[in-house]
């Protein structure tokens, strides 16, 4: 009895010293630039954030911030900035949560440093007090903190087993942590007491400095290495894409109260007052803050893009927890009301089937929850249509409105069938793909797509039946030894036959995504041999020869951003992530044109004997939205699956691609 209970007072006491800190810089001077470029609002970004994290009960000693203009506060220079993530790094301990927020100017340059190239080949830099000079071609700014640091820093907070949350309210954001030119910002418009400011500054606008004072302006030392691992415990929110810049202006909007703020800041602080559970309803919170000010703004300044914010990482964690779980990897879908109908920002290629009973729920101001159950009225390709329950007609127009599945649909589900007929325990697969048991005889009951059998101490047998499913024209067959082998492969199987329903989606009705190219291209050395577009890879292309290797070209000149996953099996059935190759990073691929296309090469090494499969899905992306679970990422152990953000916006269909290439042929023995 003493033992457990000195077992128990250690976990409570491991609870309880589990700490949460804070960063917040604010820059809104850059003591080396002309005024005009200066900002007003990041001063009072880091007291309005400072005050909205006591409320949530962070301890105000746990609360750094570097900013000017904010009295006790230290000075947001380059070096101090490196130097106080350096010592919150040195406090945290496994179990612990930090918040990294920056509020101020972006600027973006080519720096061919990087290990990770973006596909306009652009970085980010986020500018400290003291920033100077003009860049060059690959090099970086003095008084800046680029985003391969920030990407190191997150990386080593990671390493220790901390939660990492970041906020970048800045211009060029959605690429700060991994790092179409944004339009010039750094100007005030409007009158005098209603100046809109415009984060993000081109390199070009920032005054040089003396050789001796860029000198001795040296960039501080770099984060310390650490090692690489997966981003469960990591959440980011961005003011804006990659090409957009984003605004400060006095919010709330005709408030007598009102001071300039960071639009993503106000948006936040306002969405954890309605007490969220998740990272998700943060978020979806956020956006829904955006709509009135961004139809001011757009009808103030119409030629000016205005910014979308983003968000990556594991959102469907519990809010300030350090835990990788995921409070459900159920999909909730946002929805917007139209009389006695909801229109779902989702559609056929999120999982949804017509008819499918639904879970719809309605949000007051005050944070208050209604919810009823309901069925499709109809489903499209990207977007579906619910009537509102009667219990909730009379609801507020105020309200914000979701839905999510009870179910996966039985129809997307793999159908098995065993000589026990119980499935292995403990099956894990995220929203839509599903494993079903089934008997196999009942009358006009569809038939089985794979079927296994206890073969004793010898293993267990798998057979894929689904011609769809197989790598040649008979059904493969493969021993694994236990249990757990078994659930492995089920689930893999499960989560092909959803790609391949994805992939026929694409093929169908659907229109392409105009000025978007996926390429298949087959190398020898240095030397591309041949190539073909996804849609029709095959026979030309494979098998490869000695010495070749396969490789993916996307190159995006649609004028706008795509949301993208890039997905393969291998021959032994090993589910590969490509893009994104971190579950936890954004998949938002940046925005090109045809005069300044994005694109970028994926060296694929696993696709290289019959069997293989290589699946890309994409669609143009929709401002405003929250981040949506596709349901076409591989599921990596202690990893959120890949989130896809852009949805659809009323009354514009977005563009939709899929396209699987299979490599046919009997696969080799599993290993």
């Amino acid at each position: 009895m003493q033992l457990l209970l000195s077992l128990a007072l250690l976990l409570a006491g491991n609870a309880v010293f589990a700490a949460q800190r804070a960063l917040l810089v604010g820059v809104s001077e850059l003591v080396n630039q002309p005024q005009s470029l200066w900002l007003q609002a990041p001063r009072n970004d880091v007291m309005l954030m400072r005050d909205a994290l006591l409320k949530q009960g962070f301890a105000a000693p746990d609360i750094t911030v570097l900013a000017d203009g904010v009295g006790g506060a230290a000075l947001p220079e380059s070096r101090a900035i490196h130097e106080a993530l350096g010592r919150l790094l040195a406090q945290s301990r496994s179990g612990d949560f930090v918040l990294l927020y920056f509020s101020g100017h972006g600027a973006r340059w080519r720096d061919a440093g990087k290990r990770y190239q973006e596909p306009d080949g652009l970085a980010e830099n986020f500018l400290a007090r003291d920033v100077r000079g003009a860049v060059g071609v690959d090099t970086a700014l003095a008084g800046g903190v680029r985003d391969v640091d920030f990407d190191a820093w997150v990386q080593a907070f990671l390493a220790r087993n901390v939660f990492v949350w970041s906020v970048f309210d800045t211009c060029a954001a959605t690429s700060m942590t991994r790092s179409t030119q944004a339009a010039a910002g750094g100007t005030a418009e409007g009158p005098p007491d209603d100046e809109v400011r415009w984060r993000g500054l081109r390199a070009a606008q920032l005054r040089g400095a003396l050789p001796q004072a860029t000198a001795e302006a040296a960039v501080p030392a770099t984060p310390p290495a650490s090692e690489r691992v997966a981003r469960a415990r990591y959440v980011a929110f961005f003011a804006s894409e990659s090409h957009q810049i984003t605004p400060e202006l006095r919010l709330p909007r005709k408030s007598r109260g009102a001071q300039p703020q960071g639009l993503l800041t106000w948006a936040v602080v306002g969405a954890l007052e309605r007490r969220p559970a998740t990272w998700r309803e943060l978020f979806d919170g956020v956006l829904s803050f955006y709509p009135p000010v961004i139809d001011e703004l757009a009808q103030r300044f119409p030629t000016r893009e205005l910014p979308s914010p983003v968000a990556e990482g594991n959102l469907d964690a519990q809010l300030f927890a350090n835990s990788d779980v995921a409070a459900s990897t159920r999909p909730v879908w946002r929805a917007q009301r139209s009389g006695d109908t909801l229109v779902l920002q989702a559609g056929l290629i999120d999982g949804l089937q017509p008819q499918q009973e639904l879970r719809l729920t309605a949000t007051m101001e005050d944070g208050t929850v209604r919810s009823e159950k309901a069925r499709l009225l109809q489903a499209d390709i990207d977007s579906a249509r619910v009537a509102v329950p009667p219990a909730l007609r009379a609801l507020s127009g105020a309200a914000s409105w979701s839905a999510s599945a009870l179910a996966p649909p039985p129809a997307l589900a793999l159908r098995v069938r065993g000589d026990k007929g119980a499935l292995p325990p403990r099956m894990s697969l995220d929203y839509p793909a599903s494993v079903a048991a089934v008997a196999g005889n009942a009358p006009g009951e569809a038939p089985a797509d794979v079927r296994w059998t206890d073969l004793g101490a010898a293993g267990l047998r798998i057979e894929v039946l689904s011609p769809a499913l197989r790598s040649g024209s008979e059904a493969s067959a493969q021993v694994v030894p236990d249990q757990a082998g078994l659930r492995r492969r089920l689930e893999a199987l499960a989560r092909l036959k959803w790609w391949t329903q994805l992939a026929a989606l694409g093929t169908g009705g659907s229109a392409q995504v105009e000025g978007l190219e996926a390429v298949l291209e087959i190398w020898s050395g240095e030397r591309l041999v041949r190539s073909e577009p996804v849609q029709r890879a095959g026979a030309s292309l494979l098998p490869l020869r000695a010495g070749e290797r396969a490789a993916l070209s996307v190159r995006n000149a649609s004028g706008h951003s795509i949301d993208m996953v890039v997905v393969g099996v291998d021959a032994q059935g090993g589910l590969r992530a490509v893009y994104p190759d971190d579950p936890g990073e954004t998949n938002r691929f940046e925005r090109g044109t045809p005069g300044a296309p994005a694109a970028k090469r994926f060296e694929l090494p696993w696709f290289e004997a019959p069997g293989g499969r290589l699946l890309v899905l994409a669609s143009t992306a929709s401002p405003y939205t929250s981040p949506r679970l596709f349901g076409a990422g591989p599921s990596d152990a202690g990893a959120p699956e890949v989130r896809v953000r852009g949805q659809l916006s009323e009354g514009k269909a977005r563009q939709t691609f899929a396209a699987m290439v299979h490599w046919a042929g009997d696969a080799p023995p599993a290993k």
